[in-house]
């Protein structure tokens, strides 16, 4: 069964630092981590600082960006995080 790709962009002041078709995101939310896949319901959430861990494919190994602040946008294009600053 093919999966549907989610639209993800990660994005600082400085500049776009990626965007790919991926199959889940998890991310640090103020309130508590959350994951993210194609097809989720529309909203917004500000981040916490701490490790946003992106899954290429199902069952692929993790990557994991640190990020220090910013918001995360759900919408139909697909998932948006403005860190306000990431650890290279």
């Amino acid at each position: 069964m093919k999966t549907m790709a989610l639209k993800f962009e990660l994005v600082t002041p400085a500049r776009l630092e990626r965007t790919a078709d991926v199959h889940m995101v998890t991310v640090p939310g103020a309130e508590g981590d959350f994951s993210v896949l194609e097809g989720h319901a529309p909203f917004m959430a500000t981040l916490r600082n701490g490790s946003l861990t992106i899954y290429a494919a199902p069952g692929a190994d993790p990557e994991t960006i640190e990020v220090e602040g910013g918001f995360a946008e759900v919408n139909e294009t697909g998932l948006t995080v403005l860190a306000e600053h990431i650890a290279n």
